[in-house]
This record gives C-alpha cells, structure tokens and sequence, in this order.
C-alpha cells in the first residue's frame, strides 16, 4: 500500500507523461507536492521503484517510466483511441535534463586513511540526480590518501548509499567500535573482517567482526577543481 505522498506523485507522473510524454523535473515535483527539499522527491521516488511502481531509464537524469498504478486507480484510467485516420506521430525522445539535482545530508569528513571520528552534520549537498540510484543517501568529504588507487582522492566527496550489508569487494564506510568510520575495501578475513585500503602504502585493518558495523557503499564521487 502506498502512502498518501506517494500515490499523489505517482499520480503526477503519470499525468504529466500522458500530457506531454515527459517525466516532471524534481523542481515541478517539489512544487506540486508542496515539499520544501527535493530530497523528499527523491526519497519517494526510490520508495515507488523499490515496489516497482516506476522505473528510471537508463542514463537519464529526468527519465522515468510508470510500470503499474494501485489497483483501484488502474481501474479508473479512461484509454482514449485516436482516430483510424489520425496520423502517428513518431515517439519523442525524451531529452536529458542534466540540472535536475537534489540535496543529500553532508555528514563532515571520513578518513580515507586511518579511521578518524565520524562525524554528523546539518549542511545538505546538492548532488545531480543522475548520479544517484535507488535508496536514501548522504555525503561525506573525504579526508587522506588511503583510496588513491581507487580514484579517491582527499577532498572528493563521496556519495553513500545506506545500507548495513556489504559484499565482498565493494567499498563500504565502516564504523569501527561505534566511534570511528573509515572508506575502505570490505572483506572477509576468515572469522574476522578486513578493510583494505587501496594504496600499497597503507596496511590493510583487521577487526573482530563485532567491532565493525557497515553504514554505506560507496555509490559515486563528486570532484571540484578550483
């Protein structure tokens, strides 16, 4: 069952794609939802893909396809025939909206060395949407040099899906004994759990497995040169 917020921009994708056959930017959706952050769009988006309402089609920012509605809305879809002799115009191709960006929680610096404190912050960071799939997200600026052969470089900001699993090989933050988190290679080390960095400076860190806790993969980066 979809909650009241979700069946309304449901609604309002569908509407706007029979309209014009365009998906909505995350501003008009804002807008039309009565949201004050697009992190709140974002957020209902990914709920209506997990339950496979919608889809986002493939490298497109402003891109999205209604799979299904809730039965009872279904029902009520009035389909309107074109005449035979009207003529077929040829489908649109959907452009690519590269400004469409939402804001994550910016939760300070994680080391990307030794573990450092993890921090929590207020600052939100604004982030183009393409860059992010399903699921809730944050930031974090990456402090050190311990990722530089992943192509992580101190000062990137790295964008973090949330989740508490991780499989082996997947860059992961992990905070260690509850007060320290770092970015790192998650692996599995016999009973015990390995983070390994990516540069053959740094020494790979094991840990009892109680003491490590995942909080995130690394699901994109964000660069600025100036």
């Amino acid at each position: 069952m979809l909650t009241a917020k979700q069946q309304e921009l449901l609604l309002f994708i569908q509407r706007r794609l029979d309209e014009g056959g365009v998906s909505p930017s995350f501003d008009e959706m804002k807008d039309a939802l009565d949201l004050k952050s697009k992190s709140g769009i974002h957020r209902l988006i990914s709920a209506l893909e997990e339950r496979g309402f919608i889809r986002r089609l493939p490298n497109r920012a402003r891109a999205l396809e209604v799979l299904k509605l809730p039965d009872g809305l279904e029902r009520q879809r009035k389909v309107v025939a074109l005449p035979k002799s009207a003529p077929v115009a040829p489908p649109a191709t959907l452009p690519i909206a590269a400004n469409d960006v939402i804001e994550i929680p910016l939760h300070g610096r994680i080391a990307a060395g030794v573990p450092i404190e993890a921090l929590e912050g207020q600052a939100m960071l604004s982030v183009p949407a393409a860059l992010l799939g399903a699921g809730d997200h944050y930031a974090l600026e990456v402090s050190g040099d311990s990722m530089i052969e992943a192509g992580i470089l101190d000062g990137d900001y790295a964008l973090i899906q949330r989740t508490d699993v991780a499989r082996e090989g997947q860059i992961v933050v992990a905070l260690i004994d509850d007060s320290e988190a770092t970015l790192k290679y998650y692996r599995r080390n016999g009973a015990q759990v390995r983070l390994d960095p990516a540069n053959a400076a740094y020494e790979p860190q094991i840990y009892d497995p109680r003491q490590v806790r995942i909080q995130g993969k690394l699901a994109g980066l964000l660069r600025r040169y100036n």
